[in-house]
């Protein structure tokens, strides 16, 4: 019985396929950049796994990840089991989705507006208080952020060739969320219970991608307590918002997920991205005896497990 992976990063597989190796998990890797599918075929035995992510663009391989949902829906509907299947995979590529799921659960997240094109973006923007950013419903590592204090910038920056548009064509204006203390945090969840918690500086950018792939220079990306990405020792499993999101995760079906908030002056929180294709930076890990894709490993073993005992 195989772990079938469906993958468009080879930078981002190393450490995942060192965790299931360690564990003995034999496994069958799916490139989704050329793939097909089978309308009636029955899929291999085995539990697929997806690691398509939303930033897929950025490598040229949109396609890919439009692909990757359909062949998801057809695995779950010939009743492959699929971790972090097609709802989660909808989830992950669309900001107003997660935002929207949030608010009905009960958790806070910044004013937000979406937009089609760029016709309503000026209007949009004076129903928000200053500073506001722009960002891609399809986002990834921060990409297309941009933060605004005056209008005169927001339109000239609208009318400019420098103006990103998302990949789907929708742009978000959200309320910008000046963070306490210059960091958020994000929260590792893996089959419903808390890894850790890590902050991540926001005073050079919103690029803030953990993976150890995306780090772009010492000066800019360093790791460990004293740079970018540090443990939050307070942040516990016992956390209210902690226990919240990973309520969240278990409705939504959501079996690996990195959720990030952010705290403003007044100590209130906001969540405000749920990143699906997480993946952990291994020198934080390893300063801290963390293992997160060991985590995501031992859940892929759980189900292969679950699988052979109900063949």
């Amino acid at each position: 019985m195989k772990l079938h992976i469906l993958f468009e990063n080879e930078e981002w597989m190393p450490p995942l396929r060192k965790a299931l190796a360690d564990r003995g998990i034999e496994t069958a890797e799916h490139y989704m950049v050329d793939n097909r599918i089978n309308i009636g075929c029955s899929p291999g035995p085995g539990v697929y796994l997806n690691r398509m992510s939303p930033s897929s663009h950025t490598r040229g391989h949109q396609g890919g990840l439009v692909f990757s949902r359909e062949l998801i829906y057809q695995l779950e509907q010939c009743g492959s089991r699929v971790i972090n299947g097609s709802g989660p995979a909808a989830m992950e590529v669309s900001k107003l989705r997660q935002h929207a799921a949030l608010e009905a659960f009960g958790i806070r997240t910044p004013k937000t507006i979406g937009l089609m094109g760029k016709t309503g973006l000026k209007d949009a923007a004076r129903e928000m208080a200053f500073p506001f950013i722009t960002k891609h419903n399809q986002g990834g590592k921060g990409l297309g952020v941009r933060l605004f204090n005056d209008y005169d910038a927001f339109d000239e920056y609208v009318d400019s060739p420098d103006f990103e548009d998302s990949p789907d064509g929708i742009t978000l204006i959200q309320q910008y969320i000046q963070p306490r203390g210059e960091f958020i945090t994000r929260v590792e969840i893996v089959d419903g219970a808390f890894l850790y918690a890590i902050a991540a500086n926001t005073s050079q950018g919103f690029e803030l991608c953990p993976a150890d792939p995306c780090e772009v220079g010492e000066d800019f990306c360093p790791v460990g307590d004293s740079g970018v990405f540090s443990l939050r020792k307070d942040i516990r499993s016992s956390d209210p918002l902690v226990r919240k999101l990973i309520e969240f995760t278990c409705l939504h079906e959501l079996d690996i997920a990195g959720i990030e908030w952010v705290e403003d002056a007044d100590g209130e929180r906001f969540v405000y991205d749920i990143n699906g294709t997480t993946n952990f930076n291994s020198d934080l890990e390893a300063e801290h005896g963390l293992n997160g894709m060991g985590a995501v490993a031992d859940l892929c073993a759980r189900e292969l497990a679950q699988l052979k005992a109900a063949a």
